[in-house]
């Protein structure tokens, strides 16, 4: 039997320490290669490149592993990915990560290593997006390769039923305090948001973004609340945006009001 083709992407680029964690992982499991953006990417969400010409370069970062430095965004990655590399071979799963910092509650909107899973799941295949609670470039990534491992391999195994997407998130805790793994829905939050405001060498103001997420502190079975009992966080994830239970309250609209 083929080995599993495993594609291994990011937001952060090719030189993270959370995508190198990620592929040591993988290469165990199945036949990998990477497609990851040749700069940081945080926070651009689904964006896709259209005004300029994407570019593709082989590199030679992982020993022993195809890999592709691309000029555009997350999704740009796996689209190339699906559409270029591998238009003749099916992909077997599709990891991305692990990123530094919560993917949790709504960030998963703005986050690019959710977005490039989210991407492959549009395409039919099965897609993780991993992320570990903790910001420093000296994280340590082996409580989360611990347990990337076992759910990629469960998921390879199984196979995904009735979503294609993932999102993990991982407690910035040691090994042995990880409770598990914990199955749950998207918490709610909210980011109260603030505009560094200064001026550059030119006289000219200019707007830097920060702020603090506030979690909703009264839900329970959410990965907010997983992740603050010591768990980590599996939510089930998708695309369609729609508000089911608002189509009934909203009917009056088809009669212009």
């Amino acid at each position: 039997m083929p080995r599993p083709l495993i594609l291994v992407t990011n937001d952060d680029g090719m030189f993270a320490p959370g995508i190198k964690a990620l592929v040591e992982v993988c290469k165990e499991l199945g036949e990998v290669v990477v497609v990851a953006p040749n700069s940081p990417q945080s926070g651009q969400g689904h964006a896709i490149t259209i005004t300029e010409p994407l570019r593709l370069h082989k590199v030679d970062v992982f020993e022993g592993i195809e890999a592709y430095e691309c000029s555009g965004t997350p999704v740009d990655c796996v689209k190339l990915a699906k559409n270029v590399l591998f238009k003749d071979r099916q992909i077997d799963i599709c990891v991305s990560g692990i990123n530094h910092g919560s993917n949790a509650s709504i960030n998963i909107i703005y986050s690019g290593t959710m977005s490039a899973a989210m991407e492959a799941s549009l395409e039919g295949i099965d897609s993780i997006g991993f992320s570990l609670l903790d910001f420093s470039f000296e994280a340590d990534f082996k409580p989360a390769q611990h347990y990337a491992k076992l759910l990629i391999k469960s998921v390879l195994e199984n196979k995904l039923q009735k979503c294609k997407l993932l999102s993990v998130n991982i407690p910035k805790l040691p090994l042995e305090e990880i409770k598990g793994f914990k199955v749950c829905k998207q918490g709610n939050g909210t980011w109260v948001e603030d505009f560094k405001v200064s001026t550059d060498p030119r006289g000219e103001k200019y707007y830097w973004l920060s702020g603090e997420f506030i979690p909703n502190e009264g839900e329970t079975n959410t990965d907010l609340s997983a992740l603050k009992d010591g768990y980590i966080s599996i939510v089930p994830s998708w695309h369609d945006l729609t508000k089911v239970d608002a189509l009934e309250s909203l009917k009056y609209l088809e009669n212009g009001g």
